[in-house]
């Protein structure tokens, strides 16, 4: 869920070893935490559905399916 999270902000999970310092960085926050407490901050409420990688890369592909037929049926129509 976090992952997600942090995808809908623009965050690069693989950057997250560099924020994810709160032991050597005591005041810190974990990162879970972190990225829980920016996500409320920018959307004002949690994430609805969590979905996974490959949910999110299915629903992408079927929308460009559907984008592409639609195209087609024009370019047909006309």
């Amino acid at each position: 869920m976090h992952i997600q999270m942090a995808r809908e902000m623009g965050m690069n999970p693989r950057q997250f070893g560099k924020i994810a310092n709160d032991r050597q960085e005591r005041w810190k926050r974990p990162l879970p935490e972190f990225i829980a407490h920016l996500y409320v901050k920018r959307f004002g409420r949690m994430p609805d559905a969590t979905r996974t990688i490959e949910e999110v890369a299915a629903a992408e592909t079927a929308k460009r399916k559907a984008a592409k037929m639609r195209k087609l049926a024009a370019a047909q129509a006309d």
